[in-house]
Order: C-alpha cells, then sequence, then structure tokens
C-alpha cells in the first residue's frame, strides 16, 4: 500500500510540475540560445565578447501594474534592457530596490530599459504594493508561476532570488547576477553595454 502511495504521489509530482512547464496565456516564453554557465559557482557572470553571447527568448506576460495590459522584453526591440527577477516576499529584494531603481533612473538616457519579473507572488496586491513602497519606476511582468523563466533557458537557477541578467542591445546576455546587487556594481557594467556598437 506504502508503494502505491509512493507511485502515486511521484506522478502527481510529475504531473504538476509539467503542467507548470506548460505554456499558457498568462506568462509565455519562446526561443533563445542562451545556455547558462557558472564556473564554480561564480555569482557574478560575465559574458564575452559580444559575439560569444547567447540570446534569451522572448518574455511576455501580464503587467504587474496595469490590468489588461501585457509587457514584453520585445517592447525594448534595440535597448539594453536589465532584467531583475523579485518577489515582494524577498527580504534581499527590498533591499536591492533603490539600488536598481537608482541605476535605471541613472542609465534610461542613455537607452538602457528594465524590466521586473515578480515571481511566487500570488497576492498580485502584496506586489503591486512592493513597487508603489519602493517607487519602482519600470514595469514587472506578473509571473507567480515562473513560467516566463522559460526564456532564460533550462539551466538558469530558478531557485536564486533575486537575480539579475543584463542584456545588450540584441537582446544577448552581457552578464548575470545570482546576488543582491547595489548600484555602485551594476551601474558601470550597464554603462559599458549600453555604449557597446
Amino acid at each position: 500500500m506504502r508503494r502505491v502511495a509512493r507511485v502515486a504521489a511521484a506522478v502527481l509530482a510529475v504531473a504538476a510540475v509539467t503542467a507548470g512547464c506548460g505554456t499558457g496565456t498568462d506568462a509565455v516564453a519562446q526561443g533563445g540560445t542562451f545556455d547558462f554557465v557558472s564556473p564554480g559557482g561564480q555569482t557574478e557572470i560575465f559574458y564575452d565578447p559580444p559575439s560569444e553571447r547567447g540570446t534569451i527568448g522572448n518574455i511576455s506576460g501580464p503587467d504587474l501594474m496595469v490590468e489588461g495590459k501585457t509587457t514584453s522584453l520585445s517592447d525594448f526591440e534595440g535597448q539594453p534592457v536589465v532584467i531583475n527577477l523579485w518577489g515582494q516576499w524577498c527580504g534581499p529584494c527590498r533591499g536591492e530596490a533603490d539600488d536598481l531603481e537608482k541605476v535605471y533612473e541613472n542609465t534610461k538616457d542613455l537607452g538602457v530599459a528594465f524590466l521586473g519579473i515578480n515571481v511566487r507572488d500570488l497576492q498580485q496586491d502584496k506586489a503591486q504594493d512592493f513597487v508603489t513602497d519602493n517607487k519602482v519606476g519600470y514595469p514587472s511582468v506578473y509571473d507567480p508561476s515562473m513560467r516566463t523563466l522559460t526564456a532564460l533557458g533550462g539551466k538558469f537557477p530558478t531557485s536564486v532570488i533575486p537575480s539579475t541578467l543584463v542584456l545588450d542591445k540584441e537582446h544577448r546576455v552581457a552578464a548575470v547576477y545570482l546576488k543582491v546587487l547595489l548600484a555602485e556594481d551594476l551601474q558601470p557594467v550597464v554603462e559599458r553595454v549600453a555604449r557597446e556598437q
């Protein structure tokens, strides 16, 4: 009887994972050539030269703050983009919110866009409160199920929140940070990527 229960639990777990990885209309990700590698468990990874960078798939889903609006990475075609994975439940995300906003304000005149991906927040109003309370000026995709993260490739560590990716103008991955960021660490990298030809 115990064996039958274990088999049934395993089948249900596989079904849940499969359902979570399926495509839906709430959050979609497609394609991409980016293959995440973290040599020696590094938390700051840089991909250079630009010709060797992989692209992520298009991230698209409901806008966290504007009901009925879809926000997509493709909205920022030809622009460098900083993508930040965050949740209102995440203490380190609260810690870095001011720093990310500072870099956003300091680099938007260079054409840099920022895009948040709000994950694992089942109560959208709490995530919206986070944006309001922290005066976050850039948009976020609302993705409690983390479906958009399939765009980052199968090897990207979805358990590491916050995570930040810096994409160049062709939306190739120039840098990945698997840690809390300070403005002085992020801004020079963003400026360098924004000035690439």
